[in-house]
This record gives structure tokens, sequence and C-alpha cells, in this order.
């Protein structure tokens, strides 16, 4: 499974994706959604896991307007703000929310073989008991 793994910062995209490397999935870290709308039309990503300040500040316009990229999936993911926290854009490739801090092993796992089946949308994703909403399909 590809991931696309996108953030604000070099950072940032970079521990995304090495957190989703670790869950199984093949990663690219991308700075931006200018490097990320790049990327994904040569790496063709399965899904899209993505800063959520990133998103809630950038709009998605040329992303949801490519016949291609409109089509992945993309989730939203914070390391400070939870589920409770967050107003997701009226996106059509938003497909859900995780709270990094409280994903564990078999969360992450999970939300691979959701975004690889048939995405997160209509999935059950259900967050550790310890932390209500850990994640969150819209």
């Amino acid at each position: 499974m590809r991931i696309l793994c996108v953030a604000r910062h070099a950072v940032l995209s970079d521990h995304l994706a090495s957190l989703f490397r670790d869950f199984g999935a093949e990663t690219l870290p991308a700075v931006g959604l200018v490097e990320a709308v790049e990327a994904a039309r040569s790496f063709a990503p399965q899904g899209v896991v993505c800063d959520y300040d990133l998103l809630a500040t950038v709009p998605l316009t040329e992303w949801e307007r490519d016949p291609q990229l409109a089509r992945v999936p993309i989730v939203a993911v914070s390391l400070t703000r939870r589920p409770d926290d967050v107003h997701l854009l009226d996106v059509n490739s938003v497909a859900g929310f995780v709270y990094l801090p409280s994903l564990e092993q078999e969360d992450g796992v999970r939300l691979l073989a959701a975004l690889g089946g048939r995405g997160v949308r209509g999935g059950s994703l259900r967050p550790r008991r310890d932390t209500p909403g850990s994640v969150s399909a819209c």
C-alpha cells in the first residue's frame, strides 16, 4: 500500500512517513499541497495522510479537480488536536481524522487496510477504549 504523507514542513512529513512505514506502508513524504500534487501524480498513492492544520488552511481545489487524485482518500492527522477540536472541511476527499498520540500499531494497520480496501468512508474504525475518538471516519 502506498501512502503519501503531507505536512507543512519536512520534519513532520518525514515523521508521518516513518510512522506509517512502521505500519507496513510504502510511504513518500511531501511538504505542502503543491509538492503533494506533483508527488501523487508519479507515486500513485492509495491514500494520503495529511497534517490537519495544513488541510484547514489551504484549499484542496486542484486536488479535487484532478480526475485521478480526487479518488484518493485523505486522512487528516494531528499530533496536537483531538477529534473534538477539529472541523473537517466539506471536501470530498477527506475520509477521516486520526489523533496520532493515541494511534497504536493495531489501529494503524487497520487504517491502512481500510484505505486499501473499500476506504475509510463507510468503514468501521474504532478508537482505543482508553482514548475516545482517536480515530474517526467522516
